[in-house]
């Protein structure tokens, strides 16, 4: 990447291809420049289709999206109302518009967080890539440098979006910008908590997210939403988490024979699960989806590695009942627990679990509670539960194979003694 502003502004105004965007640069007001991740991405080659564009204009950002969006289509949400910051979103485009903070565009971008996020591009077209903080620099360098510690505690998410841009680009903090984060962890707890959820999931689905997640745990990113006896005890804790995120790897999911597809979805999972208990999870309000899965995640591993000894994959339960119950709570996350155990595991259960029609991996009772009603003559009750799940049982094991079949288990069930 070049570091001349004038080789690095050809660079980024070529690969911007602004003729593509869904507002065309001449319809902003003079003075309007790119700023943020879409000038930082550009640089780095690393710009999507529809990137995200974030722009400061000279002028009320709320008014001037509702008139793009009368002129040019889409619709205009107002973000803040205070700061005027407005989004218009257009033909699959996100276009956010705020109005310049202070008396220059390079005053506005020295108020911000990280000086690889301080970069400005100024839409004219004889303009020159505007750097007040040796930003493309850092770039160059893979570094993430704060442009200053009080730019840090205006807002306290930066503390834990430092963290982000360092797993998400493969780059490393600065020891200064890094003591700065560690020494202010506690103020994070400031900030609303949906925030720092959203910021926690970006980080656990970076390619270097659980690097970046053990090391937000270990620095007391998190102690304000996790359990009090977990922080008590944090320094054991917090070392056995942070090294079992550090396993939570691009390559583990390979060695256990993830799909990509399978590891987009099970790698996030599978760090979030390790991070927080469910409970510290409802603190953050997370869904009740997000808290159920990552409980029955850090549930089921626990009980596989219990005190006894990981237990044998291919004979790991008790009783059929159990082992039902275990692949009924993870048919859609097991490759998340798979992640999470000894690679034997994997081996043994994923091509079962990748083959929709196993009976025991995917457990379905072989008819549905209508249609027992209907052919038994049955009311719904607890009773009619029970003996779904007898049948499902059944079928799990290969001791059914047909609707008949089942029929007849049921009549013998229910002319049994109640269980």
């Amino acid at each position: 990447m070049p570091l001349d502003l004038a080789a690095a502004t050809a660079l980024l105004r070529r690969r911007l291809a602004t003729e593509r965007w869904p507002v065309p640069p001449a319809a902003f007001p003079a003075g309007t420049a790119l700023v943020g991740g879409a000038v930082r991405d550009g640089l780095l080659g690393r710009l999507g289709e529809r990137p995200d564009l974030d722009l400061v204009v000279p002028v009320e950002a709320i008014a001037l999206g509702e008139r793009l969006s009368r002129e040019h289509g889409g619709r205009c949400v107002v973000l803040d109302q205070e700061r005027s910051i407005a989004r218009l979103v257009i033909r699959g485009w996100s276009v956010d518009l705020a109005r310049q903070a202070g008396a220059d565009l390079a005053t506005d971008l020295l108020r911000r967080d990280f000086c690889l996020n301080a970069l400005a591009l100024p839409l004219a077209a004889s303009s020159q890539l505007l750097d007040p903080s040796g930003g493309l620099a850092d770039l160059a360098a893979g570094l993430i440098r704060a442009v200053s510690e009080a730019n840090l505690l205006d807002d306290p998410l930066r503390l834990l979006r430092g963290e982000r841009l360092a797993a998400e680009l493969g780059f490393h903090l600065d020891a200064t910008s890094a003591a700065w984060i560690q020494h202010h962890s506690r103020r994070i707890d400031q900030v609303a908590v949906e925030r720092v959820r959203v910021e926690l999931e970006k980080l656990a689905a970076c390619a270097g997210g659980g690097e970046g997640l053990a090391r937000v745990l270990t620095i007391g990113l998190l102690d304000a939403w996790r359990q009090p006896d977990a922080v008590e005890g944090s320094a054991a804790g917090n070392e056995a988490a942070g090294a079992a995120l550090r396993q939570l790897t691009p390559a583990t999911a390979h060695a256990r024979g993830l799909s990509e597809d399978e590891a987009r979805v099970a790698l996030p999972l599978a760090r979030l699960a390790t991070l927080l208990d469910a409970a510290s999870w409802g603190r953050l309000h997370a869904s009740r989806a997000l808290q159920r899965r990552c409980g029955l995640l850090r549930s089921w591993r626990a009980q596989l590695e219990g005190p006894g000894g990981v237990r044998d994959p291919a004979a790991p339960f008790g009783s059929e009942r159990e082992q039902v119950h275990f692949h009924r709570d993870l048919e859609d996350d097991l490759p998340a627990l798979l992640l999470m155990l000894p690679l034997p595991f994997a081996r043994e259960w994923l091509p079962r679990w990748r083959d929709p029609g196993d009976p025991l991996f995917h457990p379905r009772p072989p008819l549905d509670g209508t249609e027992l009603q209907q052919r038994l003559g049955l009311a719904p009750s607890r009773r009619l539960g029970e003996l779904l799940a007898h049948l499902t049982i059944e079928r799990a094991f290969g001791r059914l194979e047909s609707s008949e079949e089942a029929l007849a288990a049921a009549r013998r069930w229910l002319a049994g003694p109640a269980p």
